[in-house]
């Protein structure tokens, strides 16, 4: 079984900087992706960013871009997503998900459906 653990989040004031972690455990194949995905009390669930451990390809919604990176170590099975320059509107839970097996480039950065393991979230947020 497929277990995803989150850690990171906090709080943070505007500009400032947070780190996530996701570590997998239970793949059965080593090819997977992992994306992160976030979700603001009385919004919808927003796709954030997501990479491909095949290829190393990364997808980023536009309102992330250049300020959040998503990385990885296959070696650990854990994915990182760094964010600088946070914005309040970033406050939300962050959760990342897992699809295994998964080959070639990273999904779109919004289909969440493609994932079937999400970890538990963390809190983010984003306040003076």
């Amino acid at each position: 079984q497929v277990q995803l653990v989150e850690s990171g989040g906090g709080l943070v004031q505007p500009g400032g900087s947070l780190g996530h972690s996701c570590e997998a455990s239970g793949f059965t194949v080593r090819y997977y992706a992992i994306g992160w995905f976030r979700q603001a009390p009385g919004k919808e669930r927003e796709g954030v960013s997501c990479i491909s451990s095949s290829d190393g390809s990364t997808t980023y919604a536009d309102s992330v871009k250049g300020r959040f990176t998503i990385s990885s170590d296959n070696a650990k099975n854990t994915v990182y997503l760094q964010m600088n320059s946070l914005r309040p509107e970033g406050s939300a839970v962050y959760f990342c998900a897992a699809v295994s097996p998964w080959f070639g480039r990273a999904p779109d950065h919004n289909s969440a459906n493609v994932f079937g393991f999400w970890g538990q979230g963390t809190q983010v947020t984003v306040s003076s």
